[in-house]
């Protein structure tokens, strides 16, 4: 994220704060697990600083991730190459028109054993660590609401049994959004639980040359591996434990509540553009992320700057454009851009 660097200084915990030993040799070791990654990742993956910097964080808070971008600029490669390093299981689901719920989820079968028959369930591809859902908006509403539960419970009911999903669990879903022939757009219910909706954009041209002489040649890449699962939920742990001040928690809040047209604090513009707003999940996400953020930039503390700068990747999929933002051309990225410069901090 811009800037993220510059502010990677030794942890700066408030006077009123406290942390243990462990606490903090948790925060010094997720640090330097991000540096090592991003590092692995970079073997691979050329540019799109941002965009890995905000699946860092997605990944240390626990979140699922949207990746939207035209062909050919990596998305799938990135999330391949990001369950090699981490040597976790990995499922890729190629979301079509014809895919099933039962395709992704699993299904009883009829096992007969000693002359007895039973209904024995086999794990669909969602049963992993990390699920890539490829072109997610390719398979219609039903198929996409077979991710719903495991998304949000981690789990999955099948003929009335619950079946625990494996831990760390994240479903990293990519879509294309120039191309609208034979695709489906994503319930709200479903775009709602997804923390970030990253956007991959073009490379500069002195970028897009040297992913263009590196996949050209013959190119054997060899990952080490900094990080683990194991690792990971304990980042997601000690997470949750970073405070967040009363006020930074009412400016997240004031701040998703200002989307919706229907909040009597809703801007002008946001009446004028705004068919539907951000609903609870918004205000979670960028509390949480915001303290993994925090945590990656030496604070034991949540920060207005730090619910600002995570303001697009957990609104930008949640907030429902009208027609005349349509006819007026105006993108939900400057309708958050201006709901940011908008909304006051709390006095204090």
């Amino acid at each position: 994220m811009p800037g993220m660097n510059s502010d990677m200084n030794k942890p700066n915990f408030g006077r009123e704060e406290s942390i243990s030993d462990d606490h903090l040799t948790l925060v010094n070791r997720m640090k330097e697990g991000r540096e090592q990654l991003l590092a692995e990742l970079s073997k691979v993956i050329i540019g799109q600083k941002d965009v890995v910097e905000e699946l860092m964080i997605a990944l240390f808070a626990g979140g699922h991730c949207l990746i939207s971008g035209v062909p050919g600029l990596a998305k799938t490669l990135l999330i391949k190459t990001l369950a090699d390093v981490l040597k976790l299981d990995f499922s890729r689901i190629q979301f079509t028109p014809d895919l099933m719920p039962a395709d992704v989820v699993g299904t009883e079968i009829v096992q007969e054993e000693n002359g007895h028959r039973s209904m024995k369930f086999v794990k669909g591809p969602i049963f992993t660590n990390i699920l890539l859902a490829d072109e997610i908006n390719r398979t219609p509403p039903k198929t996409q609401s077979a991710l719903l539960e495991a998304m949000e419970e981690r789990q999955v009911t099948a003929a009335g049994v619950t079946h625990a999903m494996a831990r760390p669990f994240f479903v990293l879903a990519t879509q294309n959004p120039v191309e609208l022939e034979g695709t489906y757009p994503l319930p709200e219910a479903q775009l709602d639980r997804f923390m970030f909706k990253l956007m991959i954009d073009y490379l500069p041209e002195d970028e897009e040359m040297q992913v263009v002489a590196n996949t050209t040649r013959n190119q054997q890449v060899e990952f080490s591996h900094p990080l683990n699962g194991d690792d990971i939920l304990e980042f997601q742990r000690v997470a949750r434990q970073v405070p967040a001040a009363e006020s930074v928690v009412r400016y997240a809040v004031r701040l998703v509540g200002a989307s919706r047209p229907q909040n009597e604090n809703a801007p002008d513009f946001i009446r004028e553009w705004v068919n539907w707003g951000a609903g609870l999940r918004a205000s979670q996400n960028l509390i949480l992320a915001g303290k993994v953020r925090a945590l990656l930039l030496g604070r034991y503390n949540v920060s207005y700057g730090d619910i600002q700068a995570l303001a697009e990747p957990v609104l930008r999929h949640r907030i429902l454009l009208n027609f005349h933002a349509e006819a007026e051309r105006v993108g939900v990225e400057e309708v958050i851009r201006r709901l940011v410069e908008t909304v006051p901090v709390p006095n204090g």
